[in-house]
């Protein structure tokens, strides 16, 4: 409740003449360093907005921030036509050993990509399941410079006439049954050297080479010309379980890459191919 406003007998400050269950509140004023600094602060924060924001009629006291951008991007995009040019005028391999043009196509690259690719393929080309590693040297269909800018230009399996294209057969709709199945899955895993049934592997490898052989050749070494995955590498798109083969053998899943041809410039799509060849090292 309020009472008089007097002196405190311990502090000998005023108090508000405010007082909470005997406890009396003293009236301890800011002190005034810290009310010059706020002071300060204000006034420093005015002038700044003045000094930071445009004013409307006054020309040339402070160009707006997208005018400043718009400048800063110009004077970017003028220093890069000199790389830019040099890009388009040279083959991939010359790009690739150019020190020069690499950096500018690896930074341009790198950056590209991680707008453009990473959603897939993941930070640094990692993949994920159903999108292709491309920090290996593992490549499904080729992983020359040729092959990559080929594939980056049209894509898999897209509406592009030119796109890479090639799709397993569902061998589980009557051409081989469950238990054949199970058998060429027990082979395919021997391939790359994992434990598996050896009677089983053996049944496996003759209907192997009765229906795979033509895709995926002898031994399993795959063939990029059509798009067939190596399977004796222990690289796997869709898993590398027994049960996750057979789904694959008989069901098989078949993913879209779009193609970049209309999305990005010919520069663009060159730095890309530069870029992904050195995250598995290229062929």
């Amino acid at each position: 409740m309020p009472t008089k406003i007097e002196k405190d007998d311990v502090t000998g400050q005023e108090t508000t003449g405010h007082e909470w269950d005997g406890i009396k509140e003293l009236n301890n004023p800011l002190p005034k360093w810290w009310l010059y600094i706020l002071w300060a602060t204000i006034i420093w924060s005015i002038g700044y907005y003045f000094w930071s924001s445009p004013i409307p009629g006054v020309e040339g006291f402070q160009e707006p921030a997208r005018e400043r951008l718009e400048q800063t991007m110009a004077a970017a995009r003028a220093e890069q036509a000199v790389f830019l040019e040099k890009i388009a005028a040279s083959q991939l391999e010359e790009i690739r050993d150019d020190p020069e043009l690499l950096n500018f196509a690896m930074a341009g690259g790198g950056s590209s990509f991680a707008d453009n690719c990473a959603p897939c393929h993941g930070q640094g080309g990692a993949g994920a399941p159903g999108f292709p590693t491309l920090a290996d040297d593992a490549w499904i269909w080729g992983g020359t410079l040729d092959a990559i800018h080929e594939t980056i230009l049209h894509g898999v399996r897209n509406d592009d006439i030119q796109s890479r294209y090639s799709e397993m057969m569902a061998f589980g709709d009557g051409i081989l049954d469950g238990a054949q199945i199970a058998d060429v899955a027990d082979y395919v895993l021997s391939l790359s050297g994992q434990s598996v049934d050896r009677e089983a592997a053996a049944r496996g490898e003759v209907l192997f080479e009765e229906n795979c052989v033509a895709c995926h050749a002898e031994g399993g070494v795959g063939d990029v010309t059509q798009g067939a995955p190596a399977l004796n590498d222990q690289v796997w798109l869709y898993g590398g379980t027994k049960a996750e083969i057979e789904a694959q053998i008989a069901q098989p899943q078949h993913g879209v890459m779009p193609g970049w041809l209309e999305r990005l410039d010919p520069e663009t799509v060159k730095m890309l191919t530069v870029y992904v060849h050195t995250l598995g090292g290229g062929q």
